[in-house]
């Protein structure tokens, strides 16, 4: 139980330094949220839970393929908000990163690639 407490501790402490950042600095804030900290921090999770191998390889692979249509919404989101404000493009985001992964997830079931 002690090592859940751990792990929410720190993921938040993560999340909170990173919108404390980029609260200074714009540039560097984002250039921090963009590393995959959190996807590290799983995977170590993962592997000090002593997880098989196989299971933390997978991760990292999905998280890729995963990645992939989300970017867009980076693009979209600043656009629509000073259009629309934060709480339309939050939404309008969340729906264009759901409308790209279903699209992107039947691009790649032609290369073998199974997301969904």
């Amino acid at each position: 139980m002690l090592f859940i407490i751990f792990k929410y501790a720190v993921t938040a402490a993560l999340v909170v330094g990173i919108s404390e950042i980029a609260k200074r600095s714009d540039k560097f804030g984002a250039f921090i949220a963009s590393l995959p900290l959190v996807t590290f921090l799983v995977l170590i999770w993962l592997y000090v839970e002593k997880q098989p191998i196989e299971k933390i390889a997978n991760h990292a692979y999905y998280t890729f393929w995963y990645v992939v249509p989300t970017l867009p919404m980076f693009l979209a989101f600043p656009f629509l908000l000073h259009r629309f404000g934060f709480w339309f493009a939050i939404l309008a985001s969340i729906f264009l990163t759901i409308i790209c992964f279903g699209l992107f997830a039947l691009c790649v079931r032609y290369l073998g690639i199974e997301l969904l």
